[in-house]
C-alpha cells in the first residue's frame, strides 16, 4: 500500500507486533495450522503475530463468509476471515494475514499489465474488484508469479476452461500457489517494514547451502537463518566443509539446527563450532531451520552443505524425542526404507520405549519389518501388532529401521528414546 498510517508499528527491539485473536470455532488442529502459517513470518521477517491481551488494534480471525481481509492496519479489531470449511490451508492463512500487513494481490500491482492480462469477460460477476489494478508501492522488486498473493490462472472464472489471468509473454508460466510465502513475498515484507534481518528461504528439492562469502571469511556480527521448506518428504542436510571460530561452549560463533520452521522447535544440532564436520541431519518433516551467529572478533571460512529430500528417517542428537513412522497414526507408505539414527554423548547409552506398534505380520517378518540395532548387534526384529519391551543399547548409537513392501499398510509405530 501507499499509506504510511496503515502499517503496524515497529517496537523498540525492531519487531513489528501484530496482536491477533482466534475465534472459538477453531479446534486444536486449526490452531496448529495457524501457528505453522505464522511461524514463517517470525523466522524470516521482523513481523510477530502474538495472541492479543489488551491491545486496541488487533487482527480478529473469524470463521464464516469465506476467505477475506482488509488491506493494512485500520485500528480496532479488524476482521480476517478464514472459514473452517474452505480456507484452512497454510498459504490461504498467510495470504489473508499479508493483506492485513498492507499488501494487495500481486496481480493488482500498478505494473501488472506488463506481466499478465486480466480476462474480465471470464470473471464471475461480483469478483472483479479482486482484479482491479491499484496504485501500489512495488518496492523495486520484480513481479512475482509465485507469490502467495497471486491468484491462479482460473480464479473466479465464469466459463469452464477459460482463464481469468494469462501470464505475459508465456501463457504457460505457473501462477498462484498456497504452499507458503515466496522468496519475494519475504523480501517485500522486510523492505516494507524495514526489517533488519538476515533470512533465506530454500524451497527446491535439492541444492547448496553456504555461509556468506564462502569460501572467503564470513562477516562479523552476523545473525542469519535459512529456512528449508521443500514441497514434500523430509530434508536431508550434509555438510561437506565447516570452519567456524572455535570457543568454549561455542559462545562466540556457531550454527544451530532446528527440526521445524522456528527456534521454538526441537534442536537437532545444538551450538556447533570449530573445524570438524557436522554430522548428517535428516529432519522429521519438510521444514528445517539453520541458524548462524558470529561475534565481532575472529571469523572462519564458514560452511558448505548439500541438501536433498528423503522419504523418511531421521537423525537425533537431543536427549529425548518421539519418533514415529511416516504419517503416523495414519497408515505408513509402501516400499519404505527408513533409518532413524540416534546418537548419545560418548559414555551414555540409549533406552527405547515403543508405546504403539502395528505393522504387517509375516513369518520372520518377511513382508514388513522393524529392526533395532546398535553398533555391533541386532537388538530386535518385530512385526505384527504387539507389545515391544523396553530396549537399551550397549553403546551410544542406536538405529531403528523400518522396511515395508508394496502391499498392506498399518498405522506403524510411536517410539520414545532417552539417554542414560
Amino acid at each position: 500500500m501507499i499509506c504510511t498510517t496503515c502499517k503496524w508499528p515497529k517496537s523498540a527491539d525492531g519487531t513489528v507486533i501484530v496482536p491477533y485473536n482466534l475465534a472459538a470455532a477453531y479446534n486444536d488442529n486449526h490452531r496448529k495450522l495457524f501457528q505453522n502459517a505464522m511461524d514463517e513470518f517470525e523466522s524470516l521477517t521482523c513481523v510477530r503475530f502474538v495472541p492479543r491481551t489488551v491491545e486496541n488494534s488487533f487482527v480478529n480471525i473469524v470463521s464464516g463468509g469465506g476467505c477475506y481481509a482488509i488491506i493494512g492496519r485500520t485500528g480496532g479489531g479488524q476482521a480476517v476471515g478464514v472459514d473452517i470449511y474452505g480456507c484452512m490451508y497454510k498459504g490461504i492463512i498467510q495470504h489473508e494475514l499479508n493483506h492485513a500487513l498492507g499488501f494487495y494481490h500481486e496481480h493488482m500491482r500498478s505494473d501488472r499489465d506488463s506481466y499478465v492480462t486480466i480476462m474480465y469477460q471470464y470473471i464471475s460477476p461480483g469478483y472483479t474488484g479482486n482484479f482491479k489494478k491499484q496504485n501500489t508501492n512495488n518496492l523495486g522488486i520484480e513481479y512475482d508469479y509465485t507469490s502467495v498473493m497471486h491468484y491462479d490462472k482460473y480464479a473466479y472464472s465464469n466459463t469452464s476452461g477459460q482463464p481469468t489471468i494469462v501470464p505475459i509473454p508465456n501463457p504457460n508460466v505457473p501462477i498462484g500457489q498456497r504452499y507458503g510465502l515466496s522468496v519475494l513475498d519475504i523480501s517485500k515484507i522486510n523492505l516494507y517494514y524495514q526489517c533488519d534481518v538476515c533470512s533465506n528461504l530454500l524451497i527446491q528439492d535439492n541444492g547448496i547451502l553456504t555461509s556468506a562469502n564462502y569460501p572467503s571469511a564470513y562477516p562479523t556480527n552476523a545473525n542469519c537463518v535459512w529456512l528449508f521448506r521443500i514441497p514434500s518428504n523430509q530434508i536431508s542436510l550434509n555438510f561437506v566443509a565447516f570452519d567456524v571460530q572455535s570457543s568454549p561452549n561455542c559462545v562466540s560463533d556457531y550454527i544451530k539446527i532446528y527440526d521445524g520452521p522456528t527456534k521454538r522447535h526441537p534442536v537437532l544440532i545444538d551450538r556447533t563450532c570449530g573445524s570438524g564436520l557436522v554430522p548428517p541431519v535428516i529432519a522429521s518433516t519438510n521444514q528445517l531451520l539453520v541458524e548462524f551467529s558470529s561475534d565481532s572478533s575472529i571469523t572462519g571460512t564458514g560452511f558448505k552443505a548439500l541438501y536433498s529430500t528423503v522419504t523418511c528417517g531421521g537423525t537425533f542428537y537431543t536427549p529425548g524425542r518421539n519418533i514415529t513412522s511416516p504419517s503416523y497414526p495414519n497408515s505408513y507408505y509402501p516400499n519404505l526404507k527408513c533409518d532413524y539414527k540416534i546418537t548419545a554423548p560418548v559414555g551414555s547409552r540409549i533406552r527405547l520405549t515403543v508405546s504403539d506398534f502395528q505393522i504387517e505380520d509375516g513369518e520372520n517378518c518377511l513382508f514388513d519389518a522393524f529392526y533395532v540395532v546398535d553398533i555391533y548387534r541386532n537388538l530386535g526384529l518385530f512385526c505384527g501388532e504387539r507389545s515391544i519391551p523396553t530396549i537399551t543399547s550397549d553403546y551410544n548409537i542406536m538405529t531403528l529401521k523400518l522396511r515395508t513392501d508394496k502391499t498392506i499398510q498399518f498405522r506403524g509405530f510411536l517410539a520414545t528414546y532417552t539417554f542414560i
